[in-house]
């Protein structure tokens, strides 16, 4: 596909990951029975005055305007966000204050594990309109020590198991992993790992898969689908396979703004949604830096149901980011220097993340959607010179000789001039 071809789709990624949140949240809500449910005053779905959908959502706005370019963007927030967190959770100091300010979310907070214990439940719950599933893990170096306390929080809140891999080949362990990501992935998303992020030093990877295919609630007739222009600026254009639902009796969600139309396209099942913001002047750029978890909020709440012609471009997007310098623009340096702590890891100061990796794949066509991503954190430890004492016997010493069962002393004596 080429450069910037499509303005209107390109912001409605900038979105898509944050709808499955919102989707997701409502299924959350609407599914747990009256037994399960916690008291209004417990329900785990704030810190502070922020919703934790909302600080999800806070978080893929703010990366999404770092990762910006004059290219096709395409990430899953909810996938970057889920690999951080689990890193997260070991950090300590002025590196778990970094982390925090990025995801928005306070360290050891049961409200906030129970959240992403019930969003995992929830998307990992089977449907047979759509189908969304994720799925975490941590890979270990072999005989390396992680806390009990730390797996139980992964295995718990995450559903994440820990395997030990032979990080000292570098070939089998990223092999390992990518078939890990490929399985979770329905085959979408392969090589995450090359073997070159590997080396001595490497002794932990943090991973989420996630991956969703879901089904047009009113799907595009193929036979309308023709080859119509594409104004990627104002001097050039090109012909792109362009689906239509024109002059139909059907009704869609739809809202606008002085800069704006903001149409949602429904996924069978009702609980998942395409949300695409057009802009009116054509000109995008001022509408990603203002757009944020608060005024997407105030648009959905706006939409009404509307009849609407529309024309959507067929598209297929795949992506691959190494995310470090993203993720230290919004202000996460420390986890990506010596001067890191994951303690609550190892118990140790000896962790920092070396790379953080993400591939995410998008289909758009006639019949719905169909979507994966995955996210790794690598984790290198340190490479600590003890400290070295100097024993330098250049004058004069005393020396023994003990049995050292009873600690009796059988010989000793002194060196006063070791040549006499």
């Amino acid at each position: 596909m080429k450069k910037n071809q499509i303005l209107s789709i390109i912001i409605a990624l900038i979105i898509i990951g944050a709808a499955f949140f919102i989707a997701i949240q409502y299924q959350l809500s609407k599914d747990i029975t009256e037994e399960e449910k916690i008291s209004d005053d417990d329900t785990p779905t704030a810190v502070g005055n922020l919703s934790f959908n909302d600080a999800v959502n806070a978080f893929a706005f703010n990366f999404f305007k770092e990762l910006n370019n004059d290219s096709n963007v395409f990430i899953s927030p909810y996938s970057i966000f889920t690999a951080l967190a689990m890193t997260y959770e070991g950090a300590k100091g002025e590196t778990a204050n970094e982390m925090a300010d990025v995801l928005n979310v306070e360290q050891d907070n049961a409200s906030f594990h129970e959240y992403m214990k019930n969003l995992y439940e929830v998307l990992n719950e089977k449907n047979e309109e759509y189908n969304v599933s994720t799925a975490n893990a941590l890979w270990v170096k072999e005989n390396y020590r992680l806390l009990e306390s730390y797996l139980d929080v992964i295995r718990n809140y995450y559903g994440g198991d820990a395997t030990e891999v032979d990080f000292n080949n570098p070939e089998e362990a990223a092999d390992i992993i990518n078939k890990w990501v490929e399985n979770n992935t329905n085959g979408l998303i392969k090589d995450l790992i090359l073997p070159d992020y590997l080396n001595i030093m490497t002794v932990l990877i943090l991973t989420n898969a996630i991956y969703f295919k879901g089904i047009w609630e009113v799907q595009f007739d193929p036979v309308n689908t023709t080859d119509r222009d594409f104004e990627i600026s104002s001097s050039v254009s090109v012909k792109v396979p362009t689906m239509t639902l024109v002059d139909t009796d059907y009704f869609f969600n739809y809202t606008e703004t002085d800069d704006l139309q903001i149409l949602e396209l429904q996924y069978s099942g009702d609980d998942l949604s395409m949300i695409i913001l057009l802009p009116k002047d054509k000109d995008f750029s001022t509408v990603i830096d203002t757009v944020n978890e608060d005024s997407f909020s105030e648009w959905r709440e706006s939409m009404v149901e509307k009849n609407v012609d529309i024309y959507l471009p067929k598209f297929k997007v795949e992506t691959k980011y190494q995310l470090n310098e993203y993720l230290k623009q919004l202000g996460m340096v420390i986890p990506f220097t010596y001067s890191a702590d994951f303690s609550g890891m190892n118990g140790y100061k000896e962790l920092f993340i070396s790379r953080v990796v993400h591939k995410a794949f998008i289909d758009v066509n006639e019949e719905g959607t169909e979507a994966a991503a995955a996210t790794a954190v690598i984790m290198e430890r340190l490479i600590i010179e003890p400290s070295r004492i100097v024993f330098d016997c250049n004058h004069p010493f005393m020396y023994l000789i003990q049995h050292k069962q009873t600690g009796t002393i059988l010989f000793m004596g002194t060196i006063t001039d070791p040549s006499a």
